[in-house]
């Protein structure tokens, strides 16, 4: 076997150019033999031979020995070391084009070498995206749709693809979403169905591509899996659910393809996704609560939502997940009336339907992901909600809970959102109840510290409920205001030319307020307020400007 391979190696270097096909054959039908005995250490001597350079002469369309030179090149780049001595030797072009070749072996055998050439090197694929195999090969699959092995070639090649941001734009102006849901309505076997969804995954993260699909009917074809697999206790029941119900929440993250599905309301499959929010199947409980949370990304929907009765599915939802429960489906059930809750209209509403009293049964939850749902549910539902602000703002186990997630460092968003729901809850209740519960449970300092946020929102909505806790029990504040060394963190605010003018307005009207406390007052008095504040007397701003008067004044008088 070596004697002969050597000689074939030989033979091929030297007569190439001028053999017959026939004695070509024979001589590359002794390399495959090589390679299937033993692939490395063939694919090394030809290598050393030379004979990569002579191959791209070989890759002729009219040449019977072509489909034969292209299965040794797809053997030989199986092996990583020997990928770049390919694209060196300059086989990359011909094999490309190749690809509009007529004969289903010949393409079958140069898209596993382009495949295998270009196997987990983006930049290699970049290039063959740019050289324009995308278009081609979605033909290839259209024409050849009843060839096995090359519909199978081609999927490896577009699910290797796909992953490339650049091939998004190619792939949408081809009539892929045809094709794929033409083949996803053929498959009857499981590993063949999985081939189909792997590249329709990464496809459908393109929301052109989203759009296509939907009007290609994949919509349909998942609702059938569904259907098919939901009693299922199979592995393959099981996988092929959940692929298809995630594939259906993406195509609901594009807001063409989630509005067409929606169809203000009326669209069969909106309803069909419903109602897999009370199925007994936690992934269909998943998939129907991200469902929904994708469609009310709109007030519309979110509106006729609500009238229609969802929030007491989703509220059923979250009971069944609260002891033990299922972390996803909790997050999704929680993101879902988030969501439903940012409409005015829906908040009273929501809030009648016993939303809130249900959320704060997770407050035990130890999951960010939960925690920081729950905060934003809570937040969005009172705003500009008074009476469920002070309900909420009394309440000292929730109170409590967000001091102590104020200080989850680890849990950057948590974080956020507990300081954000303190200040909601000041803010939309003004009320000294809710004032005095946070400063005995020790929300203060969390306050002055969000108020030195590099999020300007943040800081704004830090200063106003620091002013409204100063105005309301400055006497029960003024110690925990003195500790989180606030004044001097106005100082800092109105000193800093990058202070956005609401900053610089609320710091302003905080520092008038803490000066009714003897020790506060002392602070402001020694850290020279009045030159930053009259600077500001002709800042561009005309607020600012008339407030940095009144400051003055008040700092003046009071000196």
């Amino acid at each position: 076997m070596a004697d002969n391979f050597c000689d074939a190696l030989k033979k091929l270097k030297l007569t190439a150019a001028e053999s017959t096909e026939d004695s070509l054959e024979g001589c590359l039908d002794c390399l495959l033999k090589a390679l299937a005995h033993n692939n490395a250490e063939a694919s090394e001597k030809i290598q050393e031979s030379g004979l990569l350079q002579v191959f791209p002469g070989l890759l002729t369309p009219q040449s019977s020995c072509t489909p034969k030179v292209a299965n040794i090149i797809a053997e030989v780049a199986k092996n990583e070391f020997m990928r770049s001595p390919c694209v060196e030797a300059g086989l990359i072009p011909p094999l490309v084009q190749l690809l509009n070749c007529k004969d289903q072996e010949v393409l079958l055998q140069t898209g596993r070498a382009l495949g295998n050439i270009c196997y987990d090197s983006h930049s290699l694929q970049a290039q063959l995206i740019n050289m324009g195999v995308i278009p081609t090969l979605v033909k290839l699959l259209g024409v050849h749709f009843q060839n096995t092995p090359l519909t199978e070639m081609c999927l490896i090649a577009f699910g290797n693809l796909a992953e490339l941001e650049s091939s998004k734009e190619q792939f949408a102006s081809t009539n892929i979403a045809e094709e794929l849901v033409k083949l996803f309505r053929k498959q009857t076997e499981h590993e063949k169905k999985e081939m189909v969804f792997e590249v329709l995954a990464p496809l459908a993260e393109n929301d052109m591509i989203k759009l296509q699909l939907v009007d290609a009917g994949l919509v349909e074809c998942l609702l059938d899996v569904v259907g098919h697999t939901v009693d299922g206790d199979k592995e393959e029941d099981i996988a092929e659910l959940k692929t298809a119900s995630d594939l259906m929440v993406l195509l609901l993250l594009g807001d063409e393809s989630m509005q067409k599905l929606f169809d203000e309301g009326k669209g069969s499959v909106f309803h069909q996704v419903l109602s897999w929010v009370p199925s007994h199947n936690h992934q269909l409980q998943l998939a129907g609560a991200l469902a929904i949370a994708n469609f009310a990304r709109n007030d519309g929907n979110c509106i006729h939502m609500v009238d229609t009765g969802i929030v007491q599915k989703l509220l059923d939802l979250l009971d069944r997940h609260v002891e033990d429960g299922n972390v996803t489906v909790q997050h999704a059930a929680l993101s879902a009336l988030r969501n439903l809750a940012i409409p005015v209209v829906n908040k009273a509403k929501m809030l009648s339907a016993g939303v809130s009293e249900e959320v704060l049964k997770f407050l035990k939850s130890e999951m960010p992901p939960v925690q920081f749902k729950l905060l934003g549910t809570l937040r969005m539902l009172i705003d500009a909600q008074a009476e469920a602000a002070e309900q909420l703002g009394k309440n000292v186990k929730l109170v409590e809970r967000l001091v102590e997630w104020c200080e989850a460092k680890d849990h950057a968003g948590v974080m956020g959102e507990s300081n954000r729901l303190l200040s909601a809850l000041i803010r939309h209740s003004k009320s000294k109840d809710v004032v005095r519960t946070i400063i005995q449970c020790g929300g203060v300092k969390h306050l002055a510290t969000m108020a030195t946020s590099e999020h300007m929102i943040m800081q704004n909505e830090a200063l106003v409920a620091l002013g409204l806790i100063a105005a309301l029990d400055l006497g029960m504040a003024e110690k925990d205001l003195e500790s989180a060394t606030l004044v001097q963190v106005l100082h800092t605010l109105l000193s800093d030319e990058r202070s956005a003018p609401e900053i610089k307005y609320n710091s302003m009207i905080l520092i008038c307020t803490v000066m009714g406390s003897e020790p506060l007052h002392k602070e402001v008095q020694g850290l020279m307020f009045l030159d930053v504040v009259s600077k500001l007397r002709s800042h561009e701003n005309k607020t600012v400007a008339q407030q940095a008067s009144l400051t003055e004044q008040r700092l003046t008088v009071q000196s």
